[in-house]
């Protein structure tokens, strides 16, 4: 069994939050609709049952992570680049060669205080994260030991 791997993933909260996340059937949703062939690799390629996910809200005052989820459904074809109607559609993509992949998400707990992107980026032991070198990229991974710390964070009183 591979080893659980941590992720951070990036979402507006006007187009899709974590509260939305929590309202979802069994608090399982697909990730779908990300257009960034660096994210759809780690999604296709990296990303296994049971990896951590923190659930970071972008473009938001303050910009920060709200909670954390568990990854239930390993990289598959994101059909919604198959669909005209879809915000998300892409016409080079089809059914037998897709270009896009997604996974689904639990959500398991959403922070008693979100973790900002500021405290991230003043914590001697976060400075290194891809989300302060690489702001841009939805979908980036996250060490073991920064997950234990903005967990920490995130769950404290």
């Amino acid at each position: 069994m591979p080893e659980r791997r941590f992720w951070l993933m990036k979402s507006e909260p006007g187009v899709y939050s974590y509260d939305d996340l929590l309202k979802e059937e069994e608090r399982i949703a697909e990730w779908d609709g990300v257009r960034n062939y660096t994210a759809r690799n780690t999604m296709r390629d990296d990303m296994q049952v049971g990896d951590g996910v923190l659930f970071y809200h972008s473009n938001s005052k303050p910009n920060a992570v709200v909670g954390y989820a568990i990854v239930v459904k390993a990289g598959y074809p994101d059909f919604t680049a198959w669909d005209p109607n879809s915000d998300h559609h892409d016409p080079r993509s089809a059914p037998d060669n897709p270009i896009w992949y997604m996974v689904d998400i639990r959500a398991e707990n959403k922070f008693h205080k979100p973790v900002t992107l500021q405290q991230i980026k003043s914590h001697d032991h976060l400075q290194d994260m891809v989300l302060v070198k690489n702001s841009r990229l939805s979908v980036q991974p996250v060490t073991n030991r920064q997950w234990k710390i903005i967990l920490t964070l995130g769950m404290s009183v």
